[in-house]
C-alpha cells in the first residue's frame, strides 16, 4: 500500500510560495546603487518571480535550459532565482569578481540560453559574450536602466501575466536540476556542480537547525555573502522559508555602511567571509560602539582566523559559526 499524505514533491517553488501564504508582509530590503533601500514583501515577490517565469517561456525557455544570472544581492535578483527555478529552468549563478576567460569557459561549458543581469555589471558581460554562442537573449534586471547595444542581443521586461504551476509542473522540476554553480577556489579551471530541487530543499532544512543558521520568523537576516557564491550559503532558500526579514546590501560593503544597516534595520544575524568580518570588527573598534541587535554570523569561504572569532564573541557579543564546506556539498 503506498502511502498518499503529504505527497507532494521537494521543489524550490514551495518555499516561496509558503512565505508568500505565510509570511507575505515579512519585509526584504535592497541597497540600491545609487543609495537607498528598496523595500519588498514575500508575497510581491513571489508574484514577480512568476511573472519572470512568463517572460521566460515567452523567449522558449523549457525545463533544463540553463538561464544565467549576474547580478548582486537583491530583491530583484531573488525574484529571477524563483522565476528560473519556478519553471524547471536551471539558475546558473555567474561570479563577475572571475577573469573574461574563466567567464567564458564557464558560460559556454553550461551553454546558458538566456543571462540576466545588473546595469553596473552590464559592461563585464559585454565583455565576455562575443565569445558565447548560445546566449541568445540578455535580460537587464529591471529598475537599474537602459542596457546598450553592445551589452545586449536581446531585451525582455518581466511584465506578462503571471504563469500558474500545476503539482504535474512540481513533479516534472524535481527531475531536472534546480541550480548550476561553479567552484571558484579550487585549482586549475573552475568546475561545474548542479543542484537538484530536492538537494536544495533538504540543505534548506539542515541549515536552519539550531547548531547552524538557526533561524526564525523572529530574524532579521543580513546577506553579505553574494547570491553567486555557492548560493549565498542557502540564505536565499533558508530566510523565506522560516519567514525571516532578509536585508541585501547591494554593491556597498564598506564596513561603515554595513553597520549602519544592522543598527537600523536592527539585525540579528548575518552572512559574511572573513575579510568582511575583519572590517567589521575593525569599524566598530574605532567607533568605541558593538552592534545591539546582532546576535550570530556565520561565516566561511576561507579559513576565519581564531583571533577573529573571540574579538566578535568577547568584544561585540556575537556568536559566530564557522562552516567551512564546499560547493559539492550545497555548500555544507
Amino acid at each position: 500500500m503506498q502511502g498518499l499524505m503529504q505527497d507532494w514533491p521537494l521543489t524550490l517553488n514551495r518555499i516561496i510560495e509558503h512565505a508568500a501564504k505565510w509570511h507575505g508582509d515579512r519585509e526584504v530590503l535592497s541597497r540600491r546603487p545609487d543609495g537607498p533601500l528598496e523595500r519588498t514583501s514575500y508575497a510581491e515577490i513571489e508574484v514577480a518571480a512568476r511573472r519572470f517565469s512568463s517572460a521566460l517561456l515567452s523567449l522558449g525557455i523549457v525545463p533544463g535550459d540553463r538561464v544565467a544570472t549576474m547580478a548582486m544581492n537583491s530583491g530583484r535578483h531573488l525574484e529571477c532565482w524563483y522565476g528560473i527555478m519556478g519553471i524547471g529552468a536551471v539558475c546558473h549563478t555567474l561570479n563577475p569578481r572571475l577573469f573574461n576567460a574563466d567567464l567564458e569557459l564557464i558560460v559556454n561549458r553550461a551553454a546558458d540560453s538566456v543571462v540576466i543581469v545588473d546595469r553596473s555589471l552590464a559592461a563585464k558581460l559585454a565583455g565576455v559574450l562575443s565569445a558565447c554562442p548560445s546566449v541568445r537573449h540578455v535580460v537587464l534586471i529591471e529598475g537599474a536602466g537602459p542596457v546598450t547595444q553592445r551589452s545586449a542581443r536581446g531585451y525582455c521586461l518581466a511584465r506578462l501575466r503571471c504563469a500558474r504551476r500545476s503539482s504535474s509542473a512540481d513533479r516534472a522540476m524535481g527531475r531536472v536540476s534546480a541550480g548550476l554553480c561553479f567552484t571558484s577556489g579550487t585549482t586549475s579551471r573552475p568546475k561545474g556542480v548542479l543542484y537538484s530541487h530536492r538537494s536544495n530543499f533538504l540543505h534548506t532544512l539542515m541549515a536552519l537547525q539550531a547548531d547552524m543558521q538557526g533561524l526564525s520568523a523572529r530574524d532579521v537576516i543580513l546577506s553579505i555573502v553574494p547570491m553567486f557564491h555557492a548560493n549565498a550559503w542557502g540564505l536565499a532558500f533558508s530566510a523565506p522559508a522560516v519567514g525571516a526579514k532578509l536585508v541585501m546590501p547591494g554593491e556597498d560593503l564598506h564596513p561603515a555602511a554595513l553597520a549602519e544597516t544592522i543598527e537600523l534595520e536592527e539585525v540579528t544575524f548575518a552572512g559574511a567571509v572573513p575579510t568582511v568580518m575583519q572590517g567589521l570588527i575593525d569599524h566598530y573598534r574605532t567607533a568605541r560602539t558593538r552592534p545591539a541587535t546582532l546576535k550570530r554570523v556565520i561565516t566561511g569561504g576561507a579559513r576565519c582566523p581564531e583571533r577573529m572569532i573571540e574579538e566578535f564573541e568577547d568584544v561585540l557579543g556575537v556568536e559566530v559559526v564557522h562552516a567551512w564546506g564546499m560547493t559539492e556539498l550545497s555548500p555544507r
